[in-house]
């Protein structure tokens, strides 16, 4: 089977969606050719038999430019793929079912929110299949919902005997944001007895006024002697800041399975989450070979 794929960036550098490069790359082993439409393009090295068509945002074009690109691409590439992979995001379902519909082309929606609304009910609707990988997450609800594993690679995440974990050490990874209740995090810093913490993670322009209050609390809860602001990292920068951590600490609740927590746990680290889905888990059940296991039948 041949894949079009649609996602929001391909950039393995990128601190947020670099993980989704490696997935492409699991992709790939798979299919006989893989098509990727992102909306923003960035560093990248996959193989030969993957095709990368960027909407531009990277160049500054226009959203009304983004949308014409996508027809541009969906139709010209549509000999290329049999089946969609959407992967967060509902718009490009909206935008191109009915198209896909009249190619016969298949269509799965990935979406791992808490929250919906009529837009998402209309997505799930227009794809053949859903998925998500929580059981709190709003499309789970669906009967043609199916719950997947995170999709960590455990073969890059994992404990190094050589790299020094800090006793006392406490480890937020995230981005700085309302849902990722970092106030409260801080808050409960306040409360417990640790040597060290450090806060790894930067804002978008819509939630600045968050991070400004998150180093306001620090300093009010007279914590910045022992607290320390990093901004968002590389893949490779969280695996040595999870391996030099006794404890990583998420807030984060119910609705979407926390990659990090994930990550964190395959490299040894000691975790304090407040999800309920994810106070119990097995790391090799959230493995990426255990999602593309699942995925490759699902997609068939």
């Amino acid at each position: 089977m041949r894949l079009l794929v649609v996602t929001q960036k391909v950039d393995r550098k990128d601190p947020i969606l670099g993980f989704f490069h490696r997935w492409i790359e699991e992709f790939a082993k798979r299919y006989k050719f893989v098509t990727v439409v992102c909306l923003e393009m960035g560093e990248y090295h996959l193989p030969a038999n993957v095709k990368v068509l960027s909407l531009g945002k990277e160049e500054g074009k226009s959203r009304f430019k983004y949308i014409l690109r996508f027809f541009k691409y969906i139709w010209q590439e549509r000999k290329n793929y049999d089946a969609v992979f959407v992967h967060m995001n509902q718009e490009y379902v909206l935008l191109g079912w009915k198209f896909w519909k009249l190619w016969h082309k298949k269509i799965f929606l990935w979406r791992n929110h808490a929250k919906g609304n009529w837009m998402t009910k209309l997505a799930v609707l227009f794809s053949n299949k859903v998925f998500c990988t929580s059981p709190s997450s709003y499309v789970a609800k669906f009967k043609k919902t199916i719950i997947m594993p995170v999709g960590i690679d455990t073969d890059f995440f994992k404990p190094d005997p050589s790299v020094i974990r800090k006793t006392g050490s406490v480890l937020f990874l995230g981005r700085i944001a309302p849902v990722k209740k970092v106030l409260e995090f801080v808050d409960w810093l306040k409360t417990e007895n640790f040597e060290t913490a450090t806060i790894v993670g930067s804002a978008l322009p819509k939630d600045l006024w968050y991070e400004k209050k998150v180093h306001e609390r620090v300093w009010t809860n007279g914590l910045n002697s022992k607290v320390k602001f990093v901004a968002a990292v590389t893949q490779e920068e969280a695996r040595k800041l999870y391996q030099s951590h006794e404890t990583y600490v998420n807030f984060t609740p119910a609705g979407s399975m926390d990659k990090t927590i994930i990550e964190a746990a395959a490299c040894g680290t000691k975790l304090h989450v407040r999800n309920p889905d994810l106070r119990e888990f097995r790391v090799e059940s959230h493995s990426l070979h255990a999602l593309f296991s699942d995925l490759e039948r699902a997609l068939s």
